[in-house]
């Protein structure tokens, strides 16, 4: 940058001055990437959001737009927003959009219009939590919010009915008890997953435990982990007796036994599936990967980098990690990962694994002998994941008297209380049954899933929770079930009860019943599964009005009954036998009691 010579004299102090003033006009211009060979450079982004940063650089320098939350990410990170979310609970004021999306960040969600307050959701690594921890957060729950929680298909609790104003303290309150909410929203790490009998489990074939807790508390302390092109779910699978639905997640961790003579050393490792969106009916896929357990979280690290770096950031509905795999290819992305690792995955044929120990789908209800002698884990029927704060507290005090002083959840919405004494399983019994819950259930009720639905989640379309439980009235006194099968309600497309990989799956719609009006309603699946018999189910009814759920529901597992194969053949079995317009005509034939 010159001056051109002027006529006016100035003095040797007005010379130095105007010479100092064009240099910082010069590094100014710079610094913002204005001119001059050295730009780049200065504007590199640095720090823990120099990676994302980057990644939105590459888009806008692209001539793409960036999609609105990624805006309010760039606008600003939400961890340094916290004193205006401070000031927001000590004025009641709900968040703008912008902030709705950031308070996320902290693990609260402003639900309007369905509830003018804001939803709560935990961190639990691998859904294990201490007595005193769950009756902590019933007090919590009594002084800040709705009385009650519920457990999620992620193993995990939410609290609602959060005002504004309690906000804060519900924060700091849950962190108080060793707890956390951070980053369980948004485009964060979501809470990990492990088996809920880890540890206690007569034929799992490794203790998830601490892995699941090694990989969230470094995610917990590491910024560059958050805000990543979308959410993100990485599950831990010790080949337990309860199920953990790994394949549904982004990262899947399976526990395998490695036979010799592959070129490995013998063992158990964790086989890597990548992928999992079932929403989007995919789940996870897996090649010949295996991981040294130890190597889990350094492995899950670098992959979550590669998403980073390549996800989409202007498409919400293309931003999971399932689409980074579908443009490149696994193998493509797969090279990238061990690019970041320095150093090749391990891989073995599909011979070298030994068979795995089969899940139970009645495991997660009712008593059951762990590994050690004499003790037991109480699976705890609940209504639909929900927990009243009484409950709550009443649950703690058995798990301390009479347990371990754990509290496991699971993937089921339910929880189970281990190391029951055998000599005291029946007072644990009457002591679950006297705070009014139960620790059996029919087939039909302990695989019957709903998410929040429209009472408390703005994007859902129907009532699920009332609408599950409708069913469940209905066809409990009605159909004689004999074998386990899964009735999963989910309110909307993001598919957070899983519709589609259950026995039989509803999501949420708005049913015409003229030209102008609709009614809540919903899509039915038949025929998903999961683990061994993974697979997306086939829609037999569309737009099926929420009034006419139970009976339908019904008249298809009557359908199920007088047409099986054998006693043995299971419902999963039975649908997949039979195309939809089949099963349509069986269930019509069918006379509702």
């Amino acid at each position: 940058m010159k001056i051109d010579s002027l006529s006016v004299d100035f003095t040797d102090e007005q010379k130095r001055y105007l010479e100092g003033f064009t240099t910082g006009l010069q590094i100014s211009r710079v610094g913002r990437g204005l001119g001059g060979s050295s730009s780049k450079a200065n504007a590199e982004s640095v720090g823990p959001d120099a990676a994302h940063l980057k990644a939105q650089d590459k888009v806008i320098a692209s001539g793409k737009k960036l999609a609105d939350q990624e805006k309010f990410k760039r606008d600003e990170h939400p961890f340094d927003a916290y004193p205006r979310l401070r000031q927001q609970a000590l004025d009641n004021n709900p968040p703008s959009p912008a902030d709705n999306f950031r308070w996320r960040y902290y693990g609260i969600f402003y639900v309007a219009p369905t509830q003018d307050s804001y939803m709560c959701r935990l961190r639990i690594p691998n859904g294990i939590m201490k007595h005193w921890q769950l009756s902590g957060l019933a007090d919590l729950a009594d002084e800040l919010c709705g009385p009650y929680s519920h457990v999620t298909t992620r193993a995990n609790l939410q609290l609602r009915e959060i005002p504004p104003k309690h906000a804060i303290r519900m924060i700091e309150g849950i962190q108080e008890l060793g707890l956390c909410s951070r980053g369980s929203g948004a485009d964060n790490i979501r809470n990990v997953t492990g088996t809920p009998t880890a540890g206690i489990d007569p034929q799992e074939i490794i203790d998830t435990r601490s892995y699941a807790r090694e990989w969230h508390y470094h995610i917990l302390n590491d910024r560059s982990l958050y805000g990543l092109p979308r959410k993100f779910n990485v599950a831990f699978d010790g080949a337990g007796r309860i199920a953990v639905l790994e394949e549904t997640n982004d990262i899947a961790f399976t526990a395998y036994e490695v036979k010799d003579g592959f070129g490995v050393e013998p063992g158990v490792w964790f086989r890597l599936g990548l992928g999992g969106i079932t929403g989007h009916k995919d789940f996870a896929k897996y090649s010949g990967i295996i991981v040294r357990p130890e190597q889990a979280t350094a492995i899950a690290d670098a992959i979550v980098r590669v998403f980073i770096e390549h996800g989409d950031r202007t498409n919400r509905n293309k931003a999971r990690l399932k689409y980074v795999l579908d443009a490149m290819g696994h193998d493509g992305f797969l090279k990238l990962v061990e690019e970041r690792l320095k150093t090749p995955f391990m891989r073995v044929p599909e011979e070298a694994f030994a068979p795995r120990p089969a899940a139970d789908r009645m495991a997660h209800i009712g008593v059951h002998k762990q590994k050690q002698d004499g003790l037991n884990w109480i699976g705890v029927s609940l209504t639909l994941g929900k927990l009243t704060s009484d409950q709550m507290r009443g649950l703690a005090k058995v798990a301390q008297d009479l347990g371990d002083g754990e509290i496991r959840l699971t993937v089921w919405q339910n929880l189970l209380i281990s190391g029951v004494r055998d000599e005291n399983v029946e007072l644990a019994i009457a002591a679950i049954k006297q705070i009014g819950l139960a620790v059996e259930a029919s087939h039909i009720r302990a695989g019957l899933i709903a998410c929040t639905g429209n009472a408390g989640c703005r994007f859902a379309a129907s009532n699920t929770k009332r609408n599950a439980a409708e069913i469940g009235d209905w066809c409990e006194p009605r159909v004689a079930m004999d074998k386990p099968v899964n009735i999963h309600l989910t309110g909307c497309h993001h598919s957070c009860a899983q519709h589609y990989i259950s026995d039989i799956g509803l999501i949420g719609a708005r049913v015409p019943v003229n030209e102008e009006d609709t009614v809540e309603g919903y899509h039915l699946f038949t025929g998903g599964g999961f683990g061994p018999d993974a697979d997306v189910g086939q829609e037999v009814y569309h737009d099926l009005k929420a009034e006419d759920a139970p009976k339908t529901v019904e008249a298809l597992l009557k359908a199920y009954l007088a047409h099986r194969a054998s006693p043995d053949e299971t419902f999963l079995a039975f649908a997949r036998r039979h195309d939809g317009e089949t099963l349509r005509k069986l269930a019509d034939a069918q006379v509702s009691a």
